[in-house]
């Protein structure tokens, strides 16, 4: 079995916009892949080409030059699309339908019989949180419930493949949580799962890999571990005197330990002490203010 399940090689889209067919490259010569069984997050700021990506990875736009697969055929493939689940970035329902019936009709979109359907619809609706909105009608959704209905939608064929623009857009944090939690136990029943996101915390939790896209093009893509400095970059010191708190950072080159045992003969007390290493904001900020000193 094949372990590279998306392929992307030099992927690039031009769009020509107005009268004088002005040309704006919204992704430049990108190359990256996917591996089977990983949680792989594409990350990037508004306007970094990442939902255009993933319409060429769909088949919804065509690419200006270069190549893209998804296990192992073409986009255009049918086969493979079938083993494909996918949560556009603003995704529009019929609002009249209600939960269970938008679930029923992904389903019969993939010629699943009615009762396997009904199962599937009412275990994935469950698992969303919404089995008691299931026959409301959308239009009284939320757009956080629209979020999870989403997802539910896209899980109906029981896809090897399972592709999320945006996941958590529309989310509070603890629907964001219950999102990550479905999203890792796909990856625990062996699923392979791309997500878009701008929500960089999120990301840095989950992903076994990532990509950073910056204005159309790929600046990083690995492990966090090995994307990320291991350098540290200062030690917050939090100390307390007559009920007062006061944070102190403290460069990498300072004495932690002359600060605090300076504070404990003074009667200050010691609150915390936290050491600060790069994380992915930081990684991610870095490259996007590199990437505007080069253009």
């Amino acid at each position: 079995m094949n372990d590279t399940v998306i392929t992307v090689e030099n992927l690039r889209k031009t769009f020509a916009f107005g009268f004088f067919r002005r040309k704006v490259e919204a992704v430049r010569g990108i190359s990256f892949e996917v591996r089977r069984g990983e949680i792989f997050g594409f990350l990037g700021p508004n306007g970094a080409g990442k939902t255009t990506t993933i319409k060429m990875l769909m088949g919804l736009i065509f690419p200006t030059s270069g190549k893209c697969e998804l296990l192992g055929g073409r986009v255009t493939d049918l086969a493979a699309k079938r083993r494909l689940g996918f949560l556009p970035e603003s995704p529009y329902f019929y609002d009249y339908l209600t939960g269970r019936e938008l679930v029923d009709l992904a389903g019969r979109l993939f010629d699943l019989p009615a009762a396997v359907r009904r199962r599937r619809g009412d275990d994935l609706l469950e698992r969303v949180g919404l089995s008691k909105a299931a026959t409301i009608p959308l239009r009284k959704y939320s757009k956080g419930m629209l979020q999870r209905l989403g997802l539910a939608q896209a899980l109906v064929n029981d896809p090897e493949l399972v592709v999320l623009d945006e996941p958590m857009s529309g989310l509070d944090p603890i629907g964001r949580k219950e999102i990550r939690d479905l999203i890792v136990s796909l990856r625990a029943e062996g699923k392979t799962v791309f997500f878009s996101t701008h929500i960089l915390s999120d990301a840095e939790l989950i992903c076994d890999r990532c990509a950073i896209l910056v204005r159309g093009q790929l600046r990083d893509v690995g492990p966090l571990d090995q994307l990320l400095s291991p350098k540290l970059l200062h030690t917050e010191v939090v100390l307390e005197c007559n009920g007062l708190k006061e944070a102190k950072r403290l460069a990498p080159d300072e004495d932690v330990d002359a600060v605090l045992r300076a504070a404990l003969e003074s009667g200050v007390k010691v609150v915390a002490v936290q050491p600060r290493y790069e994380h992915l904001e930081d990684l991610f900020y870095r490259e996007v203010e590199a990437e505007k000193r080069a253009s």
